[in-house]
């Protein structure tokens, strides 16, 4: 069997001499003969021109080579570490039991600051302790937020999320003495049911937030500068539009989030599976945020 390899040939162009062409030498270099050069189209073939017999063209193929890649190419190179479903649950698992003792702790230390009368009235009495929280809660927040590579190192993630988890119970209680035990815990349902319902709502819905990750990152910056701007507005009523669209911006990047984590069938899933610690950071944020916009709410509607 001869296995000749040529370049695809567009048999309905007319291109007649190029099949005469490669029978030919194929043909010669069965024969043992040299080559002899092939006329041109315009000239009149010579007599004798070897033709290759029709048992010769039955074991004949022609392989055609194409630069496109096959569907089995594709998949391999699109082949993530996700593509396991023993990483993705693996990583779920991590990112929902990190995000359950950062709630629990932050839980914690709030019950202390609203049920502890002497801290509280400690805390209203020295605003400077809240104003020295900042500095260090940010300082810990940029490092988890750009190192990747020291997010990603054991125990050293761990121990910043842990300080990180802590600076911020610390502040939420901070704010928390400025309301009355009531309106806290009313806070802390509200913000439990809407964010059991939105995880609910981002793992069974079709649509896919994570496209909206540019848009949602400039309704971010508005709402900063509407935050800036009411420092210096006193009006009931634009504190309420501000806690009410602060509410729904974070609603909505806690399903985003929520749907990053999960990945699959989303357009953005490109968490890398030792990301648990950045993942876990974003979708306790989205909670936080959460909550106080909602106790904003209700301290504003009592």
């Amino acid at each position: 069997m001869d296995l000749e390899i040529s370049e695809p040939i567009d048999f309905s162009s007319g291109d007649q001499h190029l099949i005469r062409k490669a029978a030919d030498k194929r043909a010669q270099s069965q024969s043992g003969q040299p080559p002899k050069s092939t006329p041109s189209p315009g000239v009149q073939e010579t007599q004798g021109s070897p033709h290759p017999k029709a048992t010769d063209r039955a074991h004949t193929y022609v392989v055609q080579i194409s630069d496109e890649p096959t569907p089995a190419d594709s998949s391999t190179v699109t082949t993530t570490a996700f593509s396991d479903d023993a990483v993705r649950r693996a990583f779920i698992v991590k990112v929902f039991l990190l995000l359950s003792a950062q709630l629990l702790v932050t839980a914690t230390i709030i019950s202390m600051f609203i049920f502890w009368k002497g801290l509280k009235t400690w805390v209203r009495s020295n605003p400077w302790f809240t104003y020295a929280l900042f500095p260090a809660f940010f300082v810990v927040l940029i490092i988890l937020a750009c190192c990747g590579n020291l997010r990603r190192q054991v125990p050293a993630n761990y121990i910043l999320l842990g300080f990180f988890t802590l600076l911020q119970g610390l502040l939420l209680g901070t704010i928390s003495v400025f309301y009355n035990a009531e309106e806290v815990l009313w806070a802390t349902a509200a913000t439990t049911l809407v964010t059991l319902a939105l995880t609910i709502f981002a793992l069974q819905t079709k649509w896919d937030f994570t496209l909206l990750n540019g848009m949602l990152f400039v309704f971010l910056f508005v709402l900063v500068i509407y935050g800036i701007l009411l420092i210096f507005i006193r009006s009931y009523w634009l504190h309420v539009l501000y806690a009410g669209l602060g509410t729904v911006l974070f609603s909505m990047y806690l399903v985003m989030d929520v749907q990053l984590m999960v990945g699959g069938r989303h357009h953005h899933s490109d968490l890398d599976p030792e990301e648990y610690v950045f993942a876990a950071l974003n979708i306790y944020l989205d909670i936080i945020n959460l909550f106080l916009f909602i106790l904003q709410l209700i301290g504003l509607g009592r």
